[in-house]
């Protein structure tokens, strides 16, 4: 039951191209953070601050904003791409997103079932 006069966050829907994986994301929280709280799998984990690369993606449609990134995995050209860490990553709209990085093969392996 919502409180009086509470005002909840606009929650936006995340769908993974690479494994048709689709979760809810609430305003402000980072989209690796959403799918992880919900079991999800889609995009791999790593350390959760921006500094492994792991959760690295392309979002291919949406509007989104980022926090600071290691420039070591994603450049200010790739940023400007588009491309972004899952944990540093908050929807402003719904999101579709691609996997990127050593760890697509993983993804692709889970989708059809080869692990």
């Amino acid at each position: 039951m919502d409180t009086p006069g509470a005002t909840a966050r606009p929650r936006f829907q995340v769908t993974i191209e690479d494994s048709g994986e689709r979760f809810a994301c609430a305003e402000g929280l980072p989209v690796l953070k959403a799918m992880t709280a919900l079991g999800g799998r889609g995009i791999p984990s790593g350390c959760h601050g921006g500094g492994c690369g792991v959760c690295k993606v392309r979002v291919l449609e949406g509007d989104y904003r980022t926090a600071a990134m290691s420039r070591e995995h994603v450049s200010a050209e790739e940023e400007a791409g588009g491309v972004a860490l899952a944990c540093r990553l908050y929807p402003a709209s719904d999101l579709r997103l691609k996997v990127l990085g050593m760890m697509h093969r993983a993804v692709e392996a889970r989708r059809y079932g080869l692990v």
